[in-house]
């Protein structure tokens, strides 16, 4: 375990011990990347609104595609391929191209992320259509491997801190997002034991993080 690491689970278990819980019921913790770049973020549009299953058997297929995986490959892609072929919906289709069209105009400077601070990372993400807060926040978390960003749209996330913390309702994303506050600067580490919380309390197959 790196030292960041270590320091983020030693200030999250002293703000909320029952998070210091979760790995002995559920076991250890895996940890999720995505590649950096113009990949993982299709990868994280791929899984909007979708159950990870589904996403994950979409990006299979549209990553098998020649050339899917780059800006110039996906925008010679026609509707049989990403549509037929991989199963991607037609708006996300269009979301997938204007996605690749803002990378290679200069919209979106994937390689200047580093460089931006959180609030101003998930801006810039935002510019393109299609990106909301949610997707840019898991790409920033999984992708870029920031350390404290919690993606409070997310309704697994809400309802793993519901059962975990014994909450009367499942929190909105106004009232979580003030929640994981409290767990700063460790919210990334927050979000992704909620999850491994979440998998384990409905039974779902360990298959990648949203």
């Amino acid at each position: 375990m790196s030292a960041d690491l270590s320091a983020a689970r030693a200030l999250l278990f002293a703000r909320e011990p029952r998070f210091a819980a979760i790995e002995e019921r559920a076991g250890p913790l895996p940890w999720r990347t995505r590649p950096r770049g113009f990949p993982g973020l299709l990868r994280t549009l791929c899984g909007q609104q979708i159950s990870n299953q589904a996403a994950g058997a979409i990006w299979r297929r549209l990553s098998a595609l020649p050339g899917a995986l780059t800006p110039e490959g996906l925008l010679a892609l026609d509707d049989a391929a990403l549509c037929g072929t991989a199963g991607l919906s037609r708006p996300k289709a269009l979301h997938a191209r204007a996605l690749a069209r803002a990378c290679l105009e200069g919209v979106l400077d994937l390689e200047a992320l580093s460089g931006a601070d959180d609030e101003a990372a998930v801006a810039m993400l935002c510019r393109v259509r299609g990106i909301g807060p949610w997707t840019a926040e898991v790409h920033l978390l999984f992708a870029e491997q920031r350390p404290d960003i919690f993606p409070a749209g997310d309704i697994a996330l809400a309802n793993a801190a519901r059962h975990l913390l014994s909450l009367d309702a499942r929190p909105a994303p106004r009232a979580l997002a003030a929640m994981a506050e409290a767990w700063s600067p460790a919210r990334s580490l927050a979000a992704r034991l909620l999850w491994h919380h979440w998998r384990h309390v409905t039974g779902r197959p360990l298959v990648e993080d949203p």
